[in-house]
């Protein structure tokens, strides 16, 4: 045999060889590419929701506006990357990619100096929207482009690829990238730090994705994939309708947690993180899913959620609270997702397939963020998305020929299939109808709902024989989600008792006691309430109430009396306290409170360094900073006292226990300050253990040290 045709006879191993290597490095990079892309693309979302939240009075639906945001941007990618792949041909496709990518770059400036780009007109929901859109919102499209784009181009130049199994990598991605926020980037890293790395990184990932497109051309593959029949419309809404239950679950579960505890990254990234979890699951391609296990799951799981709604779960604690919905969160996505990868098509059609899912996803959040609270004056987008999923699920069980409930008529599992479903519409049903049982008056907006309830008591009174004998008082309460924000008795001779939180022997109160022996005072208070601290007012008094939610002032004024009954000469300021400091003059406050919680929720920008820093500005010399500090899951005081310490003051706490008859609470007041009036307090106070201190600032905060 000649050398010649020894070369001829080993030419095409050489070559298949040359092409392997060729196809491993292209998918070495493929996944690399994807993989960065899609912890950027998660990575950004809590960083930049911590940004913004100061800027619109630390809310809990911020982080539903930014979902919202961020899930229509991903459906607007995963249109492009359809778009592009399906009209444009593969060479021009990567030239046309590469040029945005380049342009991006430019965008990235923005979120340097995100709050300059604040307006100050609108709603709040369009100010975070626009917010975002000029920030991040030409890379993210970019980002969000990636994953789809990608699978793609793979499927063209590598004929036997797998471009599902990237699906999961993407989402192994995302993963990564919030788990990591909480417990690594927000402890360790200021906000500003993270904005810088970030742009940085995602110059690396656009110099990543143009290296992605030239080894593309090479592989060899510029035909078009093999074409199949494309979906019918049935089958595109099915695969909407999986994504919309799935995305309402996490946007309504998430503001059920977050509400009541706080709006922080920690408890918006447990839900999500579940959330992705399912899909990397469901589309790993090792059939995590199945179904006979998984539906089980999804009746216990929609039972048990139904059940927490229909009781009163405010009492739960968080260690009970937390796992019961976010386990009832994986479970619904499990089957939701599991359901979708089952159904998902061929290659040719994984565009449009990620589109539909993607459309599905902001329709659900559509559907929490913003349909929710300009619709309803309740939570009910909880009880609504947990029957959604619940009849989403019968359905398909009855229109699968793989069920064993396909076509079913009457027999005894089908039937018993639809008791189930039937009670758990049901007891969703009593859950919105108690909501709203025994309500006054019920409102909703940006800020969360309002609740105004009449009730009675039975209290002890003395007669004129000296006799004890049981009395019925009538008393109207203030509910923000399902914390009291106020309480006033309804008789006359008991209507003007100062309730709740801020009894006289509160700290607020005896604060109040101790600086009025002094003369007329003046005191700003950052939370308005039922306006119940406005009793204390004397003639010649002034009070001055700063108040973020426009539905508290109103009901405030109409439901309650506490404003109108007080002698001091009262005014109100609606917006956010801080902004609203920031540009008054100097208020030199005798005292100055806050008690700006939502539901109980805290706003954290009003707790950092910088916050009271501002504060004392308002503040006489010797003026004095309360703080209620209450908090069934968050321990504050060692956060207020690393604050006061920062900027040269002392802090103690004041306890005072509940009395029902009276309706006081018990509360914890943290009192700041120096001078004689602190001093005059700090006998009745005790002082914060000398170990616990946790300093926030507006560049650097963190909830994990002080959950309790």
């Amino acid at each position: 045999m000649s050398l010649s045709q020894v070369r001829d006879y080993s030419a095409p191993g050489e070559a298949a060889g040359v092409l392997g290597i060729r196809h491993a490095r292209l998918t070495i990079l493929h996944a690399l590419t994807i993989f960065t892309s899609a912890f950027l693309l998660f990575q950004i979302q809590p960083m930049i929701t911590k940004i913004i939240l100061p800027l619109m009075g630390g809310t809990a639906s911020v982080w539903s506006i930014c979902l919202l945001f961020f899930q229509a941007v991903l459906m607007l990618g995963y249109a492009y990357a359809d778009l592009l792949t399906r009209t444009v041909p593969a060479n021009l496709q990567r030239r046309i990619h590469a040029i945005l990518l380049i342009g991006s770059l430019v965008f990235l400036r923005f979120l340097l100096h995100i709050s300059r780009n604040l307006g100050s007109h609108g709603s709040p929901e369009a100010r975070v929207l626009l917010l975002l859109v000029s920030s991040v919102g030409f890379p993210y499209f970019l980002l969000s482009s990636t994953t789809p784009l990608l699978q793609a181009w793979y499927a063209q130049a590598v004929a036997a690829g797998a471009p599902y199994r990237f699906y999961a990598l993407s989402n192994a991605g995302s993963l990564l990238a919030l788990l990591s926020y909480p417990f690594v980037i927000e402890p360790l890293f200021s906000s500003s730090r993270q904005a810088i790395a970030w742009a940085t990184a995602y110059s690396v990932f656009a110099l990543l994705c143009g290296l992605t497109a030239v080894p593309s051309r090479a592989a060899g593959y510029e035909g078009r994939l093999k074409s199949s029949p494309r979906p019918g419309w049935k089958q595109l809404m099915l695969w909407a309708c999986l994504a919309t239950c799935g995305s309402a679950l996490l946007l309504a579960i998430t503001n059920q947690i977050s509400q009541n505890i706080a709006p922080v990254p920690l408890l918006w990234i447990i839900p999500l993180t579940l959330y992705l979890l399912t899909f990397i699951l469901c589309f790993e391609g090792r059939n995590w899913y199945r179904r006979f296990i998984f539906l089980r799951l999804l009746a216990v799981a929609l039972g048990a959620m139904t059940y927490a709604l229909s009781s009163d779960f405010s009492n739960l604690p968080l260690r009970v609270l937390v796992p019961l919905f976010c386990g009832g969160l994986f479970v619904c996505c499990m089957v939701c997702h599991g359901e979708l990868a089952r159904l998902k098509p061929p290659t040719d059609h994984l565009t449009t397939f990620y589109f539909m899912c993607s459309l599905g996803a902001v329709l659900g959040a559509l559907f929490v963020a913003i349909v929710a609270p300009h619709v309803f004056n309740g939570f009910y987008e909880l009880p609504i998305s947990l029957g959604f999923c619940t009849v989403l699920v019968l359905l398909i069980l009855h229109r699968d020929s793989e069920s064993p409930f396909y076509c079913a008529r009457w027999s005894v599992p089908w039937v018993g299939a639809l008791a189930l479903g039937g009670a758990i519409i049901v007891g969703l049903f009593l859950d919105i109808r108690g909501q709203a049982a025994g309500t006054r008056v019920m409102l909703r907006n940006f800020y969360g709902v309002l609740r105004v309830r009449d009730q009675r008591i039975q209290v002890e009174q003395d007669d004129e024989e000296q006799v004890s004998s049981p009395r019925v008082v009538a008393y109207r309460r203030l509910l923000n989600g399902t914390i009291t924000h106020g309480l006033q008795f309804l008789s006359s001779d008991m209507r003007n008792q100062p309730t709740t939180y801020y009894s006289r022997s509160s700290g607020v109160g005896l604060a109040i006691e101790a600086a009025g022996k002094r003369g007329p005072i003046d005191i700003g208070a950052i939370g308005l309430g039922a306006g119940t601290i406005a009793i204390y007012g004397r003639r010649g008094d002034r009070f001055t109430f700063y108040e973020i939610n426009p539905l508290v002032l109103e009901v405030a004024n109409r439901e309650f009396s506490f404003l109108r009954d007080s002698a001091a000469q009262v005014s109100t300021i609606l917006g956010d306290a801080r902004l609203t400091l920031q540009r008054q003059p100097l208020q030199n406050y005798d005292l100055l409170v806050v008690d700006a919680f939502s539901g109980d929720a805290i706003p954290i920008h009003l707790l950092t360094r910088e916050a009271f820093a501002l504060y004392f500005r308002h503040l006489k010399t010797d003026g004095l900073l309360l703080v209620h500090v209450s908090n069934k899951h968050l321990n504050l005081p060692p956060v207020v006292c690393g604050s006061a310490e920062s900027i040269g003051k002392s802090a103690l706490l004041i306890d005072n226990g509940p009395n029902k008859e009276h309706g006081i609470s018990s509360a914890t007041w943290s009192v700041v300050g120096q001078g004689p009036l602190f001093e005059q307090l700090r006998r009745l106070g005790k002082p914060v253990e000398s170990h616990r201190r946790e300093l926030w600032t507006d560049d650097h905060s963190s909830l994990l040290p002080i959950l309790k």
